[in-house]
């Protein structure tokens, strides 16, 4: 997997860092990120460090609901769904190639993990759908 665009652990990403780094993109993060805060209650939003760098979450109490990784001039979120939403991001309406991610992603305990880079903003509103798949299950 690549590395985060952040890789400084002493250093947590600042908004000004995103904005520079994400470019014209910075505003399908912000957007996400604002349509999560939206739509489910009680979410805060966490940097985490890993060995792939600095990346945020969204989450609840119990589950992360989303995950975004920074690169340069782009951007990966990251969901784990179980069976119900699988079944219901795939009969959806959603873009063909995220559909085949989605179809193509293992299997593990906690559920179908995948990833979607972003890079461009017509993918937004595909995330925005999977983000209400995920609130419903």
């Amino acid at each position: 997997m690549e590395s985060s665009v952040f890789t400084n652990k002493e250093h947590s990403p600042v908004w000004e860092d995103l904005q520079k780094e994400l470019g014209k993109l910075f505003s399908a993060w912000d957007q996400i990120q604002q349509f999560t805060f939206q739509n489910f209650t009680g979410v805060k939003e966490e940097w985490n460090y890993s060995k792939y760098g600095w990346n945020a979450r969204i989450k609840d109490k119990n589950r992360v609901i989303i995950y975004l990784m920074p690169f340069s001039g782009y951007f990966r979120v990251s969901f784990v769904f179980g069976d119900k939403a699988t079944k219901q991001a795939l009969a959806g309406d959603i873009d063909k190639e995220i559909k085949a991610i989605i179809d193509a992603a293992p299997v593990y305990g906690e559920g179908r993990g995948f990833r979607i880079d972003v890079k461009n903003k017509k993918t937004e509103k595909d995330i925005e759908q999977l983000l209400m798949i995920k609130k419903a299950y």
